[in-house]
């Protein structure tokens, strides 16, 4: 997908988005909010490498039928934060956003590929992954990622007692940084959602 191609689909996505009810659902802030993230995108199209396939308040928004419930932080300190670091190999964010509505939990998540930032939406359904979707990315190969051939191998995958998924996951040849930064969002994903709190409030961890 070249540059244009790149604009014209974030510019499409955005239109579809806020016509939508889960958006219109949403509080004014979190709609402005929106539309920055969506504009940075959009910009980011323009100027270089970047694929946009779907926003991600867009993938939210269908993980939870239209109807997103309101996001929440989940702030990473003691053990949890030492558990993401050894899943990413390096400091996790200090703290991370998730939607979650009964046994379902989303969340976007960005690891560096080889130079840059891959952007992934990681729904989690009982404890395993339910879908995959890479949602912005930046490098400028390893594209293939994205495809569903590969994408639906991590789906109903859950994390072993050496937080490690277990299934085995077939590469792609000449994408294998892309590959491994996948395996770690996942991974994290999985991991996370085994500590959030059962209702609302916020986790221990933070307090």
């Amino acid at each position: 997908m070249g540059r244009m191609d790149a604009a014209v689909s974030m510019a499409s996505i955005w239109a579809s988005v806020t016509s939508s009810d889960g958006i219109r659902g949403m509080s004014p802030l979190c709609r402005g909010m929106g539309r920055i993230v969506s504009a940075g995108l959009l910009l980011l199209a323009l100027c270089g490498a970047t694929r946009v396939y779907q926003a991600p308040e867009a993938f939210i928004a269908d993980s939870f039928g239209g109807s997103p419930p309101p996001a929440q932080t989940f702030w990473l300190t003691g053990p949890v934060r030492e558990g993401a670091a050894s899943i990413l190999r390096h400091p996790p964010p200090p703290r991370l956003t998730y939607w979650r509505a009964g046994e379902q939990t989303v969340f976007v998540l960005e690891e560096i590929g080889k130079e840059q930032p891959i952007t992934a939406g990681i729904l989690i359904r009982d404890g395993r992954i339910a879908r995959v979707s890479i949602l912005v990315y930046r490098e400028s190969r390893g594209g293939e990622v994205r495809t569903p051939a590969f994408t639906r191998q991590f789906e109903g995958a859950g994390l072993d007692e050496d937080q490690r998924l277990d299934r085995t996951i077939n590469g792609i040849s000449g994408a294998t940084l892309s590959v491994n930064a996948l395996d770690r969002m996942t991974r994290l994903a999985l991991f996370l959602d085994r500590q959030l709190p059962a209702g609302p409030s916020e986790p221990s961890s933070s307090q």
